[in-house]
């Protein structure tokens, strides 16, 4: 499944006129691909991604899913397709974990229908893939951060979409949970955006990276293209040493925030 945004746009009213939020932003990501949208806060990484999975209309551009335009198709029609782990909101919090997890067979099934066997199957599998089986009964909002980013994973999962759209998948989790999540998107196989904030995740795990900077691209390309010594100070207005790390070839970050940019 291939992804495929357009000159995308995103503005607010602002003193009786429009005051652009995103602009000009063109993207794609390839079938299999697991591309990273990185920027500082308020750049406009989480903006583009809800143009992306249809909560905010373009007022300008085009996305598109292996050729089919997102906003001309319904929103049933879209979540076969795409799979959206956004960021963590209170909707799922009076829920069992299987319970969750089942709302992934939805976009599936005629409304009211109750689960059958193929949905159960479809669900036990995405638990026992994601390693939350054992939390199955569990209420939930007694999850720690790491748990709870699993389900949400093993929901997405359970929607069986080609494409797998991430919003900020680590933030607020420790660095074994970081790594656990993306190892997880790494080996489902399928293609994948992501918004990151975390840069050393970026350059390890992503094929390719797109860098915002107060809404437009200021850099696109490989992680050794785009997070490069002058971008990083430029962008984020930090200094930052780069070389590649010996093991993975992947660039590795040290930052030198002492040092004036």
């Amino acid at each position: 499944m291939k992804l495929q945004a357009r000159e995308l746009r995103w503005q607010v009213p602002h003193s009786g006129t429009a005051r652009s939020i995103v602009e000009d932003v063109s993207l794609h990501v390839a079938e299999g691909e697991l591309v990273g949208l990185i920027g500082p806060n308020g750049s406009g990484k989480s903006t583009v991604l809800r143009m992306i999975y249809r909560i905010l209309r373009p007022a300008a551009g085009a996305v598109s899913v292996d050729g089919r335009d997102v906003w001309r198709m319904s929103a049933r029609d879209t979540a076969r397709l795409m799979a959206v782990l956004a960021q963590e909101n209170g909707g799922e919090f009076e829920f069992s974990v299987r319970e969750v997890v089942s709302m992934g067979r939805t976009p599936h099934k005629s409304a009211f229908a109750r689960d059958d066997q193929r949905d159960i199957d479809i669900v036990h599998a995405a638990m026992l893939r994601v390693g939350v089986l054992q939390l199955a009964e569990r209420s939930f909002a007694t999850l720690s951060g790491g748990e709870k980013q699993r389900v949400l994973m093993a929901r997405a999962l359970a929607q069986q979409a080609g494409l797998l759209v991430l919003d900020e998948p680590t933030n607020h989790l420790d660095v074994r949970y970081q790594f656990e999540i993306m190892n997880l998107v790494r080996s489902l196989g399928v293609t994948a955006i992501a918004a990151l904030h975390e840069l050393h995740i970026a350059a390890h795990y992503c094929d390719r990276l797109y860098l915002l900077e107060n809404g437009r691209l200021a850099a696109s390309g490989t992680p050794a293209e785009v997070l490069t010594a002058e971008h990083i100070a430029g962008v984020y207005g930090v200094r930052a040493a780069i070389r590649l790390h010996p093991r993975s070839g992947r660039p590795h970050i040290e930052f030198m925030p002492d040092e004036p940019v």
